[in-house]
């Protein structure tokens, strides 16, 4: 008899558990993606930040979802598209200290290289609006939770 009282909670404990593996998994996993865009980008030679539509940009977010630089191929997280995924640069300001995004400007302080300025201080590889994910136990409706997770690493392109 207590079995059978008890057997509901265990069920409901176990599930939560599968449940939070799935979700830290996810998690890690958009970290490890969001990783290897902000290192592939901080290593670039040539790389235009300040260019939407810049080839490699593209190419280095289709290598990091897929694994192929033309995108060929599933995603390793299911709905995670290049779109999803934002890159910006930033730089520490001098009056400040602060760190601040980079505007695309060929003054002191701005970051287009391409246009002679000197170059950012660290990439940052976001997921602005979230990756969503939601829990599924049964009896349990609930929102999706949106993963946000950010990668900032040094610029050691030119």
């Amino acid at each position: 008899m207590e079995t059978a009282l008890w057997m509901p909670f265990l069920i409901l404990l176990l599930m939560g558990t599968v449940e939070l593996s799935r979700v830290t998994y996810t998690y890690y996993t958009l970290k490890k993606i969001l990783y290897t865009v902000a290192r592939t980008a901080g290593t670039q030679q040539g790389i235009n930040f300040c260019d939407s539509a810049d080839a490699q940009v593209a190419a280095i977010k289709a290598l990091a979802i897929t694994g192929n630089a033309d995108g060929a191929g599933e995603p390793l997280l299911p709905r995670l598209s290049a779109e999803l995924i934002s890159v910006r640069i930033e730089r520490y300001t001098a009056e400040s200290g602060a760190l601040v995004e980079c505007v695309c400007e060929a003054t002191a302080s701005g970051c287009d290289s391409a246009q002679g300025a000197r170059g950012p201080d660290y990439v940052v590889a976001t997921l602005p609006d979230g990756y969503p994910v939601t829990l599924r136990i049964p009896g349990l409706a609930n929102d999706p939770i949106p993963l946000r997770p950010h990668v900032r690493l040094p610029f050691g392109g030119t």
